[in-house]
């Protein structure tokens, strides 16, 4: 379960759990029978606890979290059969609330969370990048009429009872896969994330991109951010956005990302870097190649068909846990040795 598959040219490759996939969507419950992916897992005491993303077939498309514990990382428990963690009834996530990712600082877990004022409507019956808008008038904000993905930070000491703080990205800019570092660096908080509209000469790259920012405070983010990780054309990775949240290590800031191809158009695939540990704007290491790619049918059949998408991961004893969304439907976990990994990094200078 924990060793490195490599190719014939000594290419890396996560090693996918034979029991995959580990969480599917229950059809008994009208708020995850269609879908379950995506989850923010935290390891503490011996228990893994699973935040994961979940939706019913319902024409709108309303997204909530559930909540799951396992013993051994594999065998996931459903610990209600309602939402742990819904839409608000009249606040700015009210159309649904996405992709969670956990980190913690003192006796709180503080998890990352993207939302919409507005249900996107079952996407994959639409044209890429279309979704459900609320009907609107001249003088609307433009986050409502574009029904524009924010980022926001809720934080809880049980995995059961939530404070929401709030939006902490800029409400005209969909800004997604933002991730909380897990401890302070040099004094500051910092974050990854990816603004969709970053793109063009006055940003450097032509698709959007992951940028590092930080800040005194988690919610006031008025640095100007750091673009970190680019895509690479012609490549698996044209357009990347942040995965997981960053591991230190002895050797880095081990980051897990995700990289499409065909312009953003294609499969979506997973890729590692590691960033220096005193200045995390540094990258140190990156592979050229990915580590994880859509091979079976969980990951292919879907409502995104070809896509893994991690937003989970830990390190223990010598194992990285990567855990993964599957199609947009289900959810895995794939492993490696941490050590090989971080020597192919190394070697990636």
């Amino acid at each position: 379960m924990n060793t490195i598959e490599k190719n014939s040219v000594g290419v890396i490759r996560l090693k996918k759990h034979e029991k995959n996939p580990i969480f599917s969507p229950n059809p008994d419950n009208y708020w995850e029978n269609i879908v379950v992916c995506n989850p923010g897992v935290w390891y503490e005491d011996g228990k893994f606890t699973m935040l994961y993303r979940a939706a019913g077939d319902d024409e709108e498309h309303y997204i909530r979290f559930g909540l799951a514990e396992s013993s051994d990382g594999v065998n996931f428990e459903r610990m209600s059969n309602e939402p742990i963690f819904s839409p608000s009834v009249d606040g700015p996530d009210m159309g649904g609330v996405e992709d969670p990712r956990i980190v913690k600082f003192g006796d709180e877990y503080y998890v990352t969370y993207a939302y919409r004022p507005f249900p996107p409507g079952q996407y994959w019956k639409f044209a890429h990048d279309v979704i459900l808008l609320p009907e609107s008038g001249e003088d609307t904000p433009l986050v409502y009429k574009k029904n524009i993905a924010n980022s926001g930070l809720a934080i809880t000491k049980d995995f059961k009872n939530y404070k929401r703080l709030g939006r902490i990205t800029t409400s005209n800019l969909d800004d997604r896969d933002v991730i909380l570092f897990p401890e302070k660096i040099n004094g500051k908080f910092a974050m990854l994330h990816r603004p969709k509209e970053w793109i063009g000469e006055a940003y450097g790259t032509n698709k959007p991109a992951i940028w590092i920012r930080f800040s005194d405070d988690l919610m006031v983010w008025e640095e100007e951010s750091t673009m970190l990780i680019a895509g690479r054309e012609g490549t698996w990775e044209e357009k990347v956005g942040g995965s997981t949240p960053p591991l230190r290590t002895k050797d880095g800031w081990l980051i897990i990302y995700h990289g499409v191809e065909n312009g953003g158009l294609g499969y979506y695939r997973a890729g590692a870097a590691l960033l220096d540990l005193e200045d995390p704007t540094k990258v140190i290491g990156r592979l050229e190649d990915w580590i994880m790619e859509p091979e079976h049918d969980y990951e292919i059949e879907g409502y995104y068909k070809g896509c893994v998408f991690p937003t989970g991961n830990m390190i223990i004893d010598d194992t990285l846990y990567v855990y993964y969304g599957a199609a947009d439907k289900y959810i895995g976990l794939a492993t490696c040795n941490i050590n090989e990994l971080l020597d192919e990094l190394k070697k990636s200078k």
